[in-house]
């Protein structure tokens, strides 16, 4: 029989960056190994230096509050979804926007990309889930999901498959590259808000408006477990670099660590214990810098934080 060795967790707060005048929603990896972009309701992208704890020269303005920020190195662009159903496509290089989409009527509430597709994914409040190319940056293909919003979006390459979190409870899943329906199953008993696969392509992570934590079996997706991990919505699911760990982030203020092979709580990261935030907290990000973990809430704060097991 296996022994399953308990991790034990260290936590030490980096910084608490400030700069935004308004809740921040996005976040994604920056420029290099130790920069992030952050974006918010104050209609403006910065970028964050870990390694200096500082802003970098960099902003952008958009005319509208951003819910997600995609940012794509390959191509030197960084995407970003509003409160509008706009997406503003800026080229980093010539530091200008290089295009704008709207085919979405309502907030964007999640971009990702794929290279092995050549395309990005856009998922709406209109309940769309859209398809678009990397090389002409132009709508290939739009589906129709459901009457409430799509919310998140995630790839598995190990099944080259793709999982779609629905404002109606639902998780769809699709064929990643002819976009075939393959599965759909009632996520939550609320709101779904965040398709998270882990690493190996074993299993999906999912997070619900009901604040459950559920667990899921890649290829029937079979619900291993379910775990009332939060007080109030969950938003975010992360990995850490060498996939040992993850994080959650609620609605509840909280952020929560967590073994990936046992699924064990490891240790909570609230304004009792820590510094932490005082609201929502809304994304994450965990950077193979320092292995920090980094967050976002409505209390517009930025805060880093070094996370080691032993």
């Amino acid at each position: 029989m296996e022994t399953i060795k308990k991790i034990n967790i260290g936590i030490k707060h980096i910084a608490t960056l400030t700069g935004h005048s308004g809740c921040v929603y996005a976040m994604d990896k920056g420029i290099s190994d130790n920069t992030v972009f952050t974006a918010g309701s104050d209609m403006f992208i910065a970028l964050w230096n870990l390694e200096t704890l500082q802003a970098e020269k960099f902003s952008a303005s958009l005319p509208a509050a951003v819910y997600a920020i995609c940012h794509i190195p390959e191509k030197k662009l960084l995407l970003a979804g509003t409160t509008t159903g706009s997406i503003h496509i800026l080229d980093l290089e010539k530091k200008e926007e290089k295009k704008m989409l709207q085919h979405h009527t309502a907030p964007i509430f999640d971009i990702k990309y794929s290279l092995e597709t050549n395309c990005f994914y856009t998922a709406g409040g209109d309940g769309n889930f859209a398809v678009c190319s990397l090389d002409t940056l132009s709508l290939i293909k739009m589906k129709k999901l459901s009457k409430e919003k799509v919310r998140s979006i995630d790839f598995n390459y190990t099944t080259s498959e793709i999982a779609v979190a629905l404002g109606d409870c639902n998780i769809l899943v699709f064929d990643l590259h002819t976009l075939d329906y393959k599965k759909d199953f009632i996520g939550h008993g609320l709101a779904s808000n965040v398709v998270r696969y882990s690493p190996d392509g074993k299993f999906l992570l999912t997070g619900g408006r009901d604040a459950h934590l559920n667990i899921w079996q890649v290829g029937n997706y079979d619900l291993l477990k379910s775990i009332p991990a939060h007080n109030w919505a969950i938003y975010d699911i992360v990995f850490s670099p060498d996939a040992t760990l993850f994080a959650t982030a609620s609605r509840d203020k909280t952020i929560k660590i967590w073994d990936a092979k046992t699924f064990q709580l490891l240790k909570r990261i609230t304004k009792e214990n820590f510094d932490a935030h005082t609201h929502s907290v809304n994304k994450l990000i965990w950077s193979t810098y320092n292995n920090y973990l980094v967050s976002v809430g409505d209390d517009r704060l930025v805060m880093v934080r070094e996370v080691n097991s032993f």
